[in-house]
């Protein structure tokens, strides 16, 4: 490497690890050599649009859109508040989170169902009341439809606005089609598997979707107080105000957001686009991630 370039690979590599760290946890290389070394078939095979989107920097903003978007359930919220521990330890639970779709999208096959397996037992124990009065049971199929319907829509919306190659129509339905492969593990009876099957599945939950204090709440949280150092905040809040945008406009109306309302579309876009591209740049420096060769 020329003597020049040490310093910027140096800075390169120091941003990389540190979201790296952020977003998977003091375990992540361990768990990430696990995930793509260990032998065996998996559930998605290389080239699998599940992997493209999931592996790109857009997931950044695609998560956060997608908390936003989920907490408009009253029910889903409440269980989210009371048992999640999001603002206790909101790198936990991001790392928590990280891990299940890393093990799930990239992961044998017998890895991806242990995962799913944990995750059933832990929905099964979660139940409550919200303060309106409606029972909420985290394993309820109806809840958990909710829950993936708006994740894989921010995700996709996410990826065809900021990844580093935007799928086609018929790879943004195979994605579907692959998360749909998790979610009927997860305890989902019939999930959506195209965009036209995604779209109608969302309006048809329309009706039951509100702000309540504890989504006002989440989202000032997730906004506004996030738990970083003040020389992260810049950064975060260009991939927030982009997550806002990606939003659809009724969940903006819901939650009272707007998104950067002093720059014209055009310019939050592009500050999307600089930021997961210099993501991209940063976790570009970790070392490459190897799979065994054999079937998948």
């Amino acid at each position: 490497m020329d003597m020049s370039q040490r310093p910027a690979q140096g800075l390169r590599e120091r941003v990389g690890t540190s979201l790296f760290t952020h977003v998977a946890g003091p375990a992540g290389r361990q768990n990430r050599a696990r995930i793509h070394g260990t032998p065996g078939p998996r559930w998605f095979g290389p080239g699998r649009p599940i992997r493209t989107v999931h592996g790109d920097a857009s997931m950044f903003i695609g998560g956060l859109s997608a908390l936003l978007l989920q907490s408009l359930h009253p029910r889903a919220m409440a269980a989210v508040a009371a048992h999640s521990g999001f603002r206790g330890d909101p790198w936990g639970r991001l790392q928590r989170t990280s891990t299940f779709l890393a093990v799930t999208t990239y992961g044998t096959a017998e890895d991806a169902q242990r995962a799913v397996d944990h995750v059933r037992e832990v929905h099964e124990r979660i139940r409550g009341t919200t303060t309106a009065g409606e029972p909420y049971h985290a394993a309820d199929p109806h809840l958990l439809c909710w829950v993936h319907v708006a994740e894989v829509d921010s995700f996709l919306r996410a990826h065809q606005r900021y990844g580093a190659h935007p799928l086609d129509g018929a790879g943004c339905d195979a994605y579907i089609a692959d998360a749909a492969r998790v979610a009927r593990a997860l305890g989902v009876p019939d999930p959506p598997a195209d965009r036209a099957s995604l779209a109608a599945t969302l309006a048809r939950y329309r009706p039951e979707l509100r702000a309540t204090p504890e989504a006002l709440d989440a989202a000032r949280f997730i906004l506004r107080e996030p738990p970083l150092p003040w020389i992260a905040r810049g950064p975060y809040a260009l991939l927030a105000a982009n997550a806002v945008r990606t939003l659809p406009p009724w969940a903006r109306a819901a939650l009272g957001l707007r998104a950067a309302p002093y720059l014209p579309e055009g310019l939050v876009l592009l500050s999307g686009r600089a930021v997961t591209g210099t993501i991209r740049w940063a976790m570009g420096a970790l070392p490459p991630r190897e799979e065994p060769a054999g079937p998948h």
